[in-house]
Order: C-alpha cells, then structure tokens, then sequence
C-alpha cells in the first residue's frame, strides 16, 4: 500500500510541476526551491519528490547540479513529443505559435499518408475510415465531433499500412484531439470541414492519391485558419 501512495504522490508532484514548467509559471532557468522547502511546499515526502524530479528530468524539462540546484531548463531540451508534455502544453492553452507548429507537422506528414492510404487500403481499413466520417456527420456536439475526427485521422494513418506514422500518430494524438476540440469551439458551425473529410474518403475510396493529398492539404490549411481567425475561402469541387 506505501509503494501505491509513492507512486500517487510522485504522479501528482510530476503532473504538477510538469504543468507549471510547460505553462511558463516556471521560467527557463530558474531554480527550484531546495529538495526540503518544495517537499514541505508540496505537502510530500523528499522520496516522492526526488522520483518525480527524475521523471521530469528524463522529459528534459528540469536538470540537476551540484553545488547549483535543480533549474527549469531551456524549452529546446524539452521532449516535445512525449505524450505528458503534450498534455501539459495542450491543458495549459498552448500559444498561436505552438498551435502553428503542430499545423505545419500536420502538413508534413498527413497529406502524404492519405496519399499512401489511397494506395495501400484495404476494405475493412477503408471501412474504418467511412465509419469514423459518419460519426462525424451524425456527431450531435463539439465532443462528438472531435472524437470522431480524432478517430477518422487515425483510420487514414492506419490504411497506410505504415508502422512508423502509425506510431507517430500515437504520440501527437493527445495535441491532435485537443486542436480538434479547440477548433470546432471557435465555430459556429463546427461540422465547417466535414466537405473536405468527405473528398478525402472518396479519394481514397477511388484510390486517386494526388486527390486525396490535396484534399487532407487544404482541410489542414483551413482548420489552421480558422484556429487563427484567417478563415479561408473554400474553394468549390
């Protein structure tokens, strides 16, 4: 039972410092109170608090010296891609520049695996993806909606018969679903992109890749506008 509690205790301690750190109220740079002082602040004992600085430590977020202390380091050494740091980032209201960032990895890789997809599916994957498009159309609210969206990328990756981008999938998941839901809030219509999930399915359906990459291009450009007010044009197809 003491072991299940260290484990809670120093889960609790790494949430809550990893948000301070990833939120900015923990500057690059500055120290952290000593080990005695921020145990006592967190109401924890020194064990749970050392395990959770290892824990932060091993994400980049923090590192240790003698003689100097424990210091927020600089957010280029950060982990981006663990799947906690994302986390944290995504609770914490990510800025313009890192929604634009997770836009443009969108745009590297995504286009490309519907064009795979386009290629490679097979008829349950490219039954996934159709029911993971329904879902969306019948979807009643934002949460719906999101989840459905979530699911019907991740359905588009899985048809590319490709571990490597099935697993990168994984690890942006947790950001992706939060853009997901931050961007059908801003609207008010939030089903606004469901014509171009729709030609992407048909694309792949029809297994034309160039169409399909075009398709998942311009649904990731307008949902990277429509997140930062510059709503674009849909063009008529």
């Amino acid at each position: 039972m003491r072991v299940a509690n260290t484990r809670n205790l120093h889960g609790h301690v790494t949430q809550e410092l990893g948000v301070r750190i990833v939120s900015g109220q923990l500057q690059p740079g500055e120290a952290l109170p000593r080990e005695e002082a921020l145990a006592e602040q967190m109401a924890v004992s020194r064990t749970a608090l050392r395990e959770a600085m290892r824990v932060l430590s091993a994400k980049g977020l923090v590192e240790a010296r003698p003689k100097v202390g424990t210091r927020v380091r600089e957010e280029r050494y950060w982990h981006q891609l663990d799947a906690d740091v994302l986390a944290w980032r995504c609770a914490s209201m990510p800025p313009a520049d890192f929604v634009q960032k997770l836009a443009q990895m969108r745009e590297i890789f995504e286009p490309a695996a519907a064009a795979l997809a386009a290629r490679r599916c097979d008829a349950s994957q490219l039954k996934q993806i159709e029911l993971a498009y329904r879902a969306m159309e019948a979807a009643q609210d934002t949460d719906e909606w999101a989840e459905a969206d979530l699911q019907f990328h991740e359905a588009v990756l899985v048809a590319t018969h490709n571990e490597l981008m099935i697993s990168l999938f994984s690890v942006v998941e947790t950001a992706l679903g939060s853009f997901f839901v931050q961007s059908a809030r801003r609207s008010g219509d939030f089903k606004y992109s469901l014509p171009y999930h729709r030609q992407v399915f048909e694309a792949i359906r029809r297994r034309q890749p160039e169409v399909a990459r075009r398709a998942m291009q311009q649904m990731i450009l307008d949902s990277s506008a429509h997140m930062t007010g510059k709503r674009r044009t849909r063009k008529s197809t």
